[in-house]
């Protein structure tokens, strides 16, 4: 399986590897070079010089679709060739850096028309860290420790939150839904954070069809997930500042967002309100409660105008996904215990269908936490699903 370093002494000649293996990839499948070995020779005579190379443009959007198209933990690839690619490589301070990320924000929310959005920012230098955003997400809720040892708000973003208290930021009023700032670092310089302007963030009420009582629980989410810790990867350069996002598959909010134990664990306050007996594991009554608060979810993203898509329609999308990628004569590689969602797995085609788990590259790939990051950072050849994130 690859992985990929940043230390000090990485390997130019798999570097050159790397380059050349994807700029034939890209020439096959997107637009011949008519000078293609110019192209290899002037990278090649780069990376000898400055231990890296600049990719086009070009080759920087095309790598950043490849990169979708290639991750076997998300079903919903079959749009991978409708990525928005935004180039701000030129960028070079936190405070540009927050503006373009406010700027995706808007542009990817499209008044709940989501797009399909990456913002690739400057690629690392081999053997030195670079840009991070601390925040798994853009778009995350605070989670407060309490007194009595209780969370406030999201549990999985406790470590987050202490950290930007660390920091200096607070808040007078704690609310279960708090928008935590975005977290930059950039070389060599400490962290800081940024409060996102709240009219760049469409949150969406959740409410259900039938039950009325379903709004006295004043839920609500974000409209979009947007990936922003992952190291974007393309013919051996590492881009570790490359938000990216696409848009919720229902049950990412309604499964796991809101129903697994170690973050809302709402399935048991919908189970009461239902009146359903929970002392008989044989009444399903944490599966009619995850049932009703998927339907409130998609419900209220649909009455809302906010881009969302059902675990089924998301599995057969998949299978055309599939389809057009063997009439191109490629095989489908896929970590089939993150394709099939979370609720009615067997209910759907996708989980009838085993697939081999390769690594390809272009991918997105995982990196350690920067505040467990000293004076060396690399990138875990473990990756996850940049479209669909369970989160």
């Amino acid at each position: 399986m690859l992985q990929l370093s940043t230390r000090v002494g990485y390997s130019y000649s798999r570097m050159k590897t790397h380059a050349e293996t994807y700029l034939r990839q890209y020439t096959q499948e997107c637009a011949p070079f008519k000078s293609l070995h110019q192209r290899l020779a002037h990278i090649q005579a780069e990376i000898d010089h400055t231990g890296t190379y600049w990719q086009s443009s070009d080759e920087l959007t095309y790598g950043a679709k490849l990169a979708w198209r290639n991750s076997t933990r998300c079903i919903g690839r079959l749009q991978w060739h409708n990525l928005e690619v935004h180039d701000m490589r030129h960028l070079s301070s936190a405070e540009d850096i927050f503006e373009a990320c406010v700027e995706h924000l808007r542009l990817a929310t499209n008044k709940g028309r989501i797009r399909s959005t990456i913002t690739v920012f400057a690629p690392q230098v081999p053997g030195q860290p670079g840009i991070r955003i601390w925040n798994p997400q853009m778009i995350r809720y605070a989670g407060y420790r309490q007194p009595d040892r209780t969370i406030l708000g999201d549990p999985a973003q406790v470590q987050l939150t202490d950290y930007l208290s660390h920091l200096g930021w607070q808040r007078k009023e704690k609310t279960a839904f708090d928008i935590l700032p975005l977290i930059i670092q950039m070389l060599g310089q400490a962290p800081r954070f940024f409060e996102l302007p709240s009219d760049a963030i469409l949150e969406v009420p959740i409410r259900h069809p039938e039950y009325t009582w379903f709004e006295t629980l004043d839920l609500k989410w974000h409209a979009l997930p947007v990936i922003s810790n992952m190291c974007l990867e393309i013919g051996g350069v590492l881009y570790s500042a490359a938000p990216f996002n696409g848009w919720y598959m229902g049950t990412e909010i309604g499964a796991r967002n809101f129903g697994d134990q170690t973050r809302y664990n709402l399935l048991p306050v919908i189970a009461e309100k239902l009146n359903l007996n929970m002392k008989s594991k044989d009444s399903l009554w944490k599966d009619r409660a995850l049932v009703e608060l998927n339907i409130a979810v998609l419900y209220s993203f649909h009455s809302a105008g906010v881009t969302i898509v059902d675990h089924h329609t998301a599995s057969r999308q998949f299978m055309v996904f599939e389809e057009q990628e063997h009439k191109a004569q490629r095989r489908v590689f896929g970590d089939w215990g993150w394709l099939v969602p979370p609720m009615s797995g067997s209910a759907m085609e996708v989980f009838h269908h085993p697939y081999k788990n390769r690594i390809l590259t272009p991918n997105f790939f995982y990196q350690p936490a920067p505040w467990s990051v000293t004076d060396t950072q690399e990138v875990s050849s473990s990756h996850q699903c940049p479209f669909s994130t369970g989160g």
